[in-house]
């Protein structure tokens, strides 16, 4: 969270406005970084004439004084939104076979090409987005461009893999328990879930594949927190807060919940509440010893609900897909409407105590994962379950999140009330 003279972001948007680079310039430049980890998989579909024509249609498409937030800025595109003229594959071979060219644009495509974006590819995903450390079979795992004895978390892998290394300025992610939060954490980014429901508002899901549509949103994968109000305004159309208070209540996780911190992980939380503190926050602490239950009643939801969506094109026969996704989509299918019914009743009830506590707090404090690194080639088969203790309860919430980016993979999650998207966002960038 060290403040740079100015953003990468927003060096080249001055340079694009002021007419001393083009598009297809910064465009060149961007596929020349693309693919630079150890697996040459940061994308799964890339197509450098594609981006350079790309590059050539904005700089005609706006006049001068016209030009939009994401103008010529590279921007990659998470491999579960249609793309006209790419295969979608949902980060498998299963799909990659069965699906044709998208005849047109998703919603999420449209937008950002709408906005002047030039589109770098389409990245990486754990499989499905379905998992949480960026390992895939069927493509290969998603190691950092930076590090490659690390993996980049998931499920928005690529993204936050073409954020580090420099073939986008920005990265379409898609959160559903964590997979723009947790990748961005470990690859040292910012990143920004939206509101549960923004994205259904602004009519962006179509064309898309969910995951699990209770919980699924939208966000960005992004390198300085200043960056984030331009980036929800050119995909949400979210206008920026431009009033926040001198002084704002947060509430920092404490206690037994923040047991299985790795020693970077405790340390970049404190550091963050001081920081915070010095920003003119007031803190104070609050437990959640009721967020235990979390887990309990997302995993199931969530597999039920992935499992109604994939058996459509599988027939119900989930072993196209790799261990343990099929086992999970197999429960998932397997629970009766009674059983269901009762986990959304508890879910309900768990994201009403989540939103009690705004009644004391502007904002919420805790980090993003205990683990700040996913070695490579590790067994990651507990991994899942201790990250998504810290992350799941949010997506229960449907709150917006902001990660604070901290060194060594300690990023922390920052969160405002459903809605408090453009608050959230402003005051990220204002403490930055």
């Amino acid at each position: 969270m060290t403040r740079k003279p100015t953003s990468i972001l927003s060096a080249l948007r001055e340079r694009l406005l002021a007419g001393e680079s083009t598009a297809q310039q910064i465009a060149v430049a961007a596929l020349q970084s693309s693919n630079q980890n150890a697996g040459r998989n940061v994308y799964l579909a890339q197509d450098r004439e594609w981006t350079q024509r790309e590059a050539e249609r904005v700089e005609g498409s706006f006049s001068q004084t016209e030009k939009p937030p994401l103008f010529g800025l590279p921007i990659s595109l998470k491999d579960c939104f249609d793309l006209q003229g790419f295969k979608t594959t949902a980060g498998t071979k299963f799909y990659e076979q069965k699906n044709r060219p998208a005849t047109s644009d998703s919603a999420v495509a449209a937008r950002l090409r709408e906005q002047g974006a030039v589109i770098t590819g389409k990245t990486h995903l754990h499989p499905l987005a379905y998992g949480i450390t960026g390992e895939n079979r069927d493509f290969g795992d998603c190691l950092q461009p930076r590090d490659a004895s690390l993996l980049t978390g998931g499920s928005t892998s690529g993204g936050a893999a073409s954020v580090q290394e420099g073939s986008a300025v920005a990265a379409i992610g898609t959160d559903t328990g964590g997979s723009i939060r947790v990748p961005a954490a470990l690859c040292g980014l910012a990143g920004y879930r939206a509101s549960i429901g923004l994205a259904l508002e602004r009519n962006l899901w179509s064309g898309g594949i969910h995951l699990a549509q209770s919980f699924d949103t939208l966000g960005w994968i992004f390198r300085d927190l200043r960056d984030g109000p331009l980036l929800a305004e050119g995909l949400f159309a979210l206008q920026t807060e431009k009033n926040i208070p001198p002084r704002v209540e947060v509430g920092a996780v404490s206690g037994n919940f923040l047991r299985d911190c790795d020693e970077n992980v405790a340390r970049a939380l404190e550091q963050c509440k001081s920081q915070l503190a010095a920003n003119g926050a007031e803190l104070s602490e609050f437990t959640a010893d009721d967020w235990e239950e979390g887990m309990s009643i997302y995993a199931p939801i969530q597999a039920n609900e992935a499992a109604a969506i994939h058996s459509s094109t599988t027939g119900g026969d989930f072993s196209c897909f790799p261990s343990p996704i099929n086992e999970r989509l197999a429960w998932g299918a397997s629970l009766s409407r009674g059983a269901v019914q009762e986990l959304r009743a508890r879910h309900a009830a768990f994201r009403e105590r989540v939103d009690r506590l705004f009644r004391d707090y502007d904002f919420l404090l805790l980090p993003c994962s205990p683990l700040c690194q996913l070695r490579a080639g590790a067994d990651h088969s507990e991994t899942r379950m201790k990250i998504l203790r810290y992350t799941a309860p949010l997506s229960l919430a449907g709150t917006p999140v902001v990660t604070l980016p901290f060194a060594d993979g300690a990023g922390m999650q920052l969160v405002a009330p459903r809605g408090g998207d453009a608050r959230l966002l402003a005051y990220a960038a204002a403490i930055c």
